[in-house]
């Protein structure tokens, strides 16, 4: 198979296997602008591979906030702790929607670093949340929501 055509063939593995939403923030790709991008989970440069086990769907936003980072310092413990990984981390594990589904809470040191490092409650994002809320586009199926 040729490379070109290789690169198109796992981009859309990646896709399916996100179920097309940010593995991070859980944005669906359907309602951007912007395709979203495919990200090494562990970098390039830090001996990461290009095999569809390393790679993850993020948004523009995650992807460029996570950049070449695999760890982050934890605000509650002040301890250096990884960042989720989507292929060794369960998200439901590590994340709940707020009890209104605007915001992703950390539930863990490793969800607390990655709501705060890739800042997946920024400003711009909750009210397309609260407008995705309210046609019944968001939350996401199947993910936990915070019930106090």
């Amino acid at each position: 198979m040729p490379a070109r055509q290789h690169a198109v063939s796992l981009q859309k593995q990646v896709r399916q296997r996100a179920r097309f939403l940010c593995e991070y923030c859980h944005t669906a790709e359907q309602w951007q602008y912007v395709p979203f991008t495919v990200d090494h989970v562990i970098p390039l440069k830090l001996g990461g591979t290009d095999d569809l086990e390393n790679l993850a769907l993020a948004c523009f936003h995650c992807n460029r906030r996570k950049s070449d980072r695999v760890t982050a310092v934890d605000p509650v413990t002040n301890e250096e702790v990884p960042l989720f990984n989507p292929r060794q981390d369960e998200w439901a594990q590590h994340f709940i929607w707020s009890a209104d589904c605007l915001s992703i809470v950390g539930q863990t040191a490793t969800g607390r670093v990655t709501v705060n490092s890739l800042d997946l409650n920024r400003k711009r994002i909750l009210p397309i949340r609260a407008d995705d809320l309210a046609i019944g586009r968001h939350p996401p199926t199947n993910d936990p929501v915070q019930t106090s």
